[in-house]
């Protein structure tokens, strides 16, 4: 498979689907919910369906795995997961943080991922074992060594509730040990900052496959660490939670992260 070609067509994709979500940014009609505070508007699906066609065009026999209409009934061993819109609720509320993130798979096994953001067309790639690049460039992950000195980012997953005491005790702990941490509402655009050195670590739970799957090959080619919270490889669409790191701070983090037994 020539993976550059692959990459050209997912950045094809991604500008059409990005020129749907600028002319819909602030003019939202209607805001429907997939579950208490998961949400889904008409741009998301128009971004789905342009880049959807994009791809299909190019590959017809290829499977598609999109956070709005699923699995495709097509059965290959090549996969495209995306997510069209990467941010939701930041886009329905006008706040102007959100990305569209495209992924390609072999059995399953990430070869490339693009993550773009339409507001500023910062535009992240990467190709496995060629490292990662920001709007051409190579970039890497920074060279902070402690967590007091380091700027972290986390995200919120949908069903917070049911682990609501669990999270704000990571939180807490990472809150105290860190410089800063940030929340910017896009799991893709928080591994990209990892990547380029913006943020030194972040970590998340229960985030799909679509969130993960181009963010967490642009961090690992850029020199991040990525495993799940127990320090296991990160396995896209089988690993609940995800850890990404400049990898000088990972195990301070780990260990921040652990809960503590009940007594």
């Amino acid at each position: 498979m020539d993976l550059e070609k692959v990459k050209r067509v997912g950045i094809a994709a991604a500008y059409q689907g990005a020129e749907i979500l600028r002319s819909r940014f602030g003019r939202i009609s209607r805001v429907d919910k997939k579950g208490a505070i998961d949400l889904v508007t008409e741009a998301d699906i128009g971004s789905e369906e342009k880049i959807v066609s994009v791809i299909q065009t190019a590959f017809p026999d290829h499977t598609i795995l999109a956070e709005e209409s699923g699995l495709s009934k097509m059965a290959s061993e090549f996969k495209w997961l995306i997510d069209p819109l990467d941010g939701t609720t930041n886009f329905a509320h006008q706040v102007p943080i959100y990305t569209i993130s495209i992924a390609f798979a072999i059995k399953d096994d990430i070869r490339m991922g693009l993550v773009l953001n339409p507001v500023n067309s910062e535009l992240f790639t990467a190709i496995r074992g060629q490292g990662a690049h920001l709007n051409g460039s190579r970039i890497g992950v920074s060279s902070i060594n402690r967590a007091r000195d380091s700027l972290l980012v986390t995200g919120f997953p949908y069903d917070l509730q049911d682990y609501f005491d669990t999270i704000i005790q990571r939180y807490t702990k990472c809150l105290r040990a860190a410089q800063g941490i940030r929340r910017l509402g896009s799991a893709a655009l928080d591994l990209c900052y990892v990547a380029c050195g913006r943020f030194e670590g972040f970590w998340e739970q229960n985030l799909k496959p679509w969130d993960t799957a181009a963010g967490s090959l642009i961090a690992t080619e850029a020199g991040a660490t990525v495993t799940d919270f127990s320090n296991q490889p990160f396995n896209n669409g089988i690993s609940k939670e995800i850890l990404a790191t400049n990898g000088r701070i990972h195990r301070e983090v780990l260990s921040l992260l652990k809960l503590k037994e009940r007594q």
